[in-house]
Formats: structure tokens, C-alpha cells, sequence
């Protein structure tokens, strides 16, 4: 079964600085039938204006993903780490018992576009930890490159559930394909460009849900990116 979540029908919240389209309900947004898809809680995509972003706050139990589309993303935090996340990389933060952080534009010039993602920890009370990977063009082209694991095998991130996320980059005519197991479920979130999923138009923005075992086939129009989620179907926690 395949269900599409529009660009247009998601949640926003703006607040001159920031302009956030919310796949699933976050913050004043709520919609009782968009909580989240198995163990993925949250995908916000943000619009950050220069020299802006988010003071310190507080995360606790949840793998938190950053995803920058364009531009540069300051990130600092209680556990000592300080980076800016650009395109290309992936960046994981596992609040666990508790941890306190910041995200801010690193531009004073140009506007920062990313997606910030949540993953809800198959256990409860990890110890905090941060892992931030690159991914250079030449690896997503036109394949399906693991971006993080739970293993965290090869050069892929480690998140703390049983979810695999694979990225892709496509040019016009390009294809890749996917085999979901009986027991897995899948996500696939169209970072930009246009994209055929199994004959079925999806455009920036748009996120489909994937359930039972299929063969899945994504193919670009025009250039494309995309986020590929494969996960357990059934997660408990801990």
C-alpha cells in the first residue's frame, strides 16, 4: 500500500525568521492522523533567514538528524561538539538521558534550507552522543547510498533503531530500486526535483509511505533528491 503526503498538505509554522513545513505533527501544529510513520517521529523541512536559528534548548530520548539542502548549519551542544553541517553531510545527535543545543545559521548573508529529522530510540536513556558524516556527490549519484545504519556499517551513521536511510541523487532518466521485506516499511521523501515512484508523480516536498513487501522503483523526470527510509515495521521500546 502506497500513501502520498503532499508538499502543499503539510503543517507550518512561520515566524519571519523561520519557515517550517511539518510532514508529521510538531510543535502548535497537530494533526491526529500524521503522528509520525513507524519509529520516524518528526520531518521538518526549515528555511532559516542569515544570522538567525534556534537558541539552546533541550532534547531528550530521540535520535536527531540534520540534513542540509543548502547553505550552512551551526550546531553546538552540552556534550562539547561544535560544527557547520553543509550539503553532502549527515549529522546525528542521540539525546538519550539529556542534551541541550543550539542550531544557527552560519551565514550572515544567505538563507540556510535543511531537514531535521527524529527517530524514536528503540531504547530509552541512551548515554548522549553525536556522529556527523560527509557524503560527496560521486557516492549519491544514481544509487542508493546508506547514510546511516543501525550498525552504523560501512561509512553510514549510526542511529539507535532498526532504520536504514539512504540518499540519491538522479539525473533526468535515471532509476534506482528498492526491495522492501515483508516486515519493513518504507518512506521516501523528495528532497528536490520531480520523481516517479512506481508510475506515481511526486514532487519536493512530498513524502509516501510504503507498507508490505514490494520491489519499489524511484525514477527523476529532472534532476532529483531524495531520502529513501527503510524500517522495522513493528519497533518496541525499551
Amino acid at each position: 500500500m502506497q500513501t502520498i503526503r503532499r508538499s502543499e498538505s503539510r503543517g507550518r509554522a512561520s515566524f519571519g525568521w523561520l519557515d517550517s513545513r511539518h510532514s508529521f505533527s510538531f510543535g502548535r501544529y497537530y494533526d491526529p492522523e500524521h503522528m509520525g510513520f513507524g519509529p520516524l517521529r518528526v520531518i521538518n523541512e526549515d528555511r532559516v533567514l542569515p544570522g538567525r536559528g534556534f537558541d539552546t534548548h533541550g532534547h531528550r530520548d530521540m535520535e536527531i538528524l540534520s540534513y542540509v539542502i543548502d547553505g550552512g548549519l551551526e550546531h553546538q551542544d552540552s556534550m562539547g561538539n561544535g560544527s557547520v553541517i553543509r550539503p553532502g553531510d549527515l549529522q546525528r545527535m542521540t539525546a538519550g538521558t539529556g542534551v541541550r543545543h543550539s542550531e544557527y545559521n552560519a551565514s550572515d548573508t544567505d538563507p540556510v534550507h535543511f531537514l531535521q529529522i527524529w527517530i524514536e530510540p528503540a531504547e530509552e536513556g541512551l548515554e548522549p552522543g553525536y556522529e556527523q558524516r560527509h557524503f560527496p556527490v560521486e557516492d549519491r549519484s544514481g544509487t542508493l547510498k546508506l547514510l546511516a545504519s543501525p550498525e552504523g556499517d560501512g561509512d553510514a551513521v549510526r542511529v539507535h533503531q532498526d532504520v536504514r536511510i539512504y540518499g540519491s541523487l538522479l539525473a533526468p532518466g535515471e532509476a534506482v530500486h528498492h526491495n522492501l521485506g515483508a516486515d519493513r516499511i518504507g518512506w521516501v521523501q523528495i528532497v528536490r526535483g520531480d520523481v516517479l515512484v512506481d508510475g506515481e508523480a511526486l514532487q519536493a516536498g512530498d513524502g509516501l509511505a510504503l507498507e508490505g513487501a514490494q520491489a519499489v522503483e524511484l525514477a527523476a523526470s529532472v534532476d532529483a533528491e531524495l531520502l529513501f527510509f527503510d524500517m522495522a515495521a513493528n519497533v518496541a521500546r525499551h
